[in-house]
Parts: structure tokens; C-alpha cells; sequence
């Protein structure tokens, strides 16, 4: 930033943070980026929460749990399923007061990516966004070198009356190409059992997904599969 590298300010504050006794009270979260962080080198931008449920380390023990996983963003267990009627009953209450105009609809424009996009392709206005395009974009050589290059990647993008026009990245540290292409061998299997149909492609993604197999025997993994398979066989048809 301006010249000046922030990782080590940043490695001290995360070890800092780390030690259960930050400078600063709201510094208390984002345990698992931080420890991400410290022990590979980079900071990752995703959320703790979401983070801790790509990698082997921090769900499956309940100190690892305790230690790492805080409330809502930061990981608690089935926030997403607890909150989303919560969430969805205040937006549909907000709309009904729209409609019938006891409040008015003061929306302002937000930095979700789309109307942006859209704005840069109509008026050739450039605009940047990190999106998510297939590693070989347009038919080129891979974005980022060291990850699959039939998969999709997260780069920068420059919007403009030409479309999506992504970087070429080059090579990510090993170390952190390596925790991403151990999610892309899941995703290429699940998405092979999509199409496929395929209830063996679907257990062999689960036995590859990091914390899943960290947390269970591949004859687990295959039987808790195939429970799932059951379970759900009212939207699975055709599954074989």
C-alpha cells in the first residue's frame, strides 16, 4: 500500500488477535483468516466462516471449534439455515409496506456487482470487479497457472463495451494453489454427479471434500451418502 508491504503489521496484529486479547474489542473475530494467514502467508479473502468449511483443520474437534469458530459470519453451525426465514419474513415484510405505501421505497443503489456490470457493458463505462470466469477465459491460455485449467477462478475483471475482460494472474503460491485445487476436484466430481446423475461421483466428491474426510472414513463418508441419497430421493430422481 503506497509502497509500503502491510503484511507484517497485519502478521503481528493476527497473532496479536490470536492470543484471545485483542487491542481493539471488534478485532475479536475472523479467527480462521487470521490463523490462514499466519501459517500460509497470505490473507484469504473469504469469510471465516465460509473458510473453516473448505479446510481440514478447524471443525473437526469441539476445542478446535471453541477455540476458532465464533457467532453468525464467523461460523456458528447452521447460522444460514436459523436466519434466512428471519431474514426472508423482514424482506418480504419491507416489501408489503412498499406496495401499499406506507414507506417509501428509498432504495439506494448498493455495490452488489450487477447493475455495475451492466452500466460498464451498456455505456462503456470501465469498471474492476473480482469475478468468477473459467480459467481458461475466451478460449486463452490458463489465468492462473498452477490451478485446473477447466475450472472456474477468481480474478480481477475490467468491464467495458467488450465484455468480461479477466487478468492473467500467473502462478498463486504453492501453498495456497494446493488448498484451492483440493476444492476443485470436489467441485469437478459434484458437478459430474449433477449431470451424470451419478450417486458414485457424488460419494467420490465427499471423500475428497477436505473436511469431510478429515472428520470421517471414506466407507462413512459413502454410507452417509447414500443415507442423503435417500432422504432426498423426492428431488433426486433418476440417481443411479
Amino acid at each position: 500500500h503506497q509502497d509500503r508491504d502491510l503484511y507484517p503489521l497485519l502478521m503481528e496484529k493476527a497473532r496479536h488477535d490470536l492470543t484471545g486479547q485483542p487491542a481493539d474489542p471488534e478485532d475479536a473475530g475472523d479467527l480462521v483468516r487470521k490463523d490462514i494467514m499466519l501459517h500460509f502467508g497470505a490473507f484469504v479473502t473469504e469469510s471465516s466462516g465460509h473458510l473453516s468449511e473448505y479446510l481440514p483443520y478447524y471443525r473437526k474437534r469441539k476445542d478446535l471449534l471453541a477455540r476458532y469458530i465464533g457467532d453468525r459470519y464467523d461460523g456458528r453451525s447452521s447460522f444460514y439455515a436459523d436466519e434466512w426465514p428471519v431474514w426472508r419474513d423482514e424482506a418480504d415484510a419491507t416489501r408489503r409496506r412498499w406496495v401499499s405505501g406506507e414507506e417509501p421505497m428509498d432504495w439506494p443503489r448498493s455495490w452488489e456487482y450487477a447493475s455495475w456490470i451492466i452500466e460498464a457493458r451498456e455505456k462503456d463505462a470501465p469498471w474492476r470487479i473480482h469475478g468468477n470466469v473459467m480459467n481458461r477465459a475466451r478460449g486463452g491460455g490458463p489465468l492462473i497457472a498452477n490451478l485446473a485449467h477447466a475450472g472456474c477462478v477468481e480474478v480481477a475483471c475490467l468491464i467495458d463495451r467488450n465484455g468480461v475482460n479477466p487478468t492473467v494472474y500467473g502462478k498463486l503460491p504453492p501453498q495456497m494453489a494446493a488448498l484451492c485445487q483440493a476444492n476443485m476436484h470436489v467441485f469437478e466430481l459434484g458437478t459430474t454427479a449433477a449431470i451424470e446423475r451419478s450417486k458414485e461421483a457424488a460419494i467420490h466428491a465427499l471423500m475428497l471434500d477436505p473436511l469431510t474426510a478429515a472428520c470421517c472414513s471414506p466407507a462413512e463418508i459413502k454410507r452417509m451418502t447414500l443415507d442423503l441419497f435417500e432422504a432426498e430421493s423426492e428431488y433426486l430422481p433418476g440417481y443411479a
